[in-house]
């Protein structure tokens, strides 16, 4: 399995957004979607602000690839769904309320709550 480089995991660890494109069944690309980024250890992490059944993490459900930008890294990517009841959340939460301060507590609610805990995407590099 691949993994990300250290320089990758930086750049788009410290990238204030990140464009999301998911792939369709014709392997054709979703129009990109802009979104915020986490970095836990060495796995990268978005939220649907929306839940599950948010469109763009609905797409992500179709083939579970597509490709991602940020911090000058373009990259094609597998979608993986993060364990409802892993641990990481935790750590999930506490990243994107560091990382994302300058907001207010309403708009980082929108990340850091239930429904968006249950569509949290693990993204991991495709060779």
């Amino acid at each position: 399995m691949a993994t990300w480089t250290s320089e990758e995991l930086t750049k788009i660890g410290n990238a204030e957004e990140l464009e999301l494109s998911s792939s369709r069944r014709d392997d054709t690309l979703r129009d990109p979607v802009i979104m915020w980024v986490v970095r836990v250890g060495d796995d990268l992490y978005v939220r649907s602000m929306n839940g599950r059944g948010g469109s763009w993490f609905r797409g992500t459900q179709t083939s579970h690839e597509g490709r991602i930008q940020a911090g000058g890294v373009e990259a094609d990517v597998t979608f993986a769904d993060a364990d409802p009841d892993d641990d990481v959340h935790d750590e999930i939460d506490e990243v994107y309320r560091t990382k994302y301060r300058r907001y207010s507590a309403n708009v980082i609610g929108g990340v850091v709550n239930p429904g968006s805990r249950a569509a949290t995407i693990k993204l991991v590099p495709r060779s």
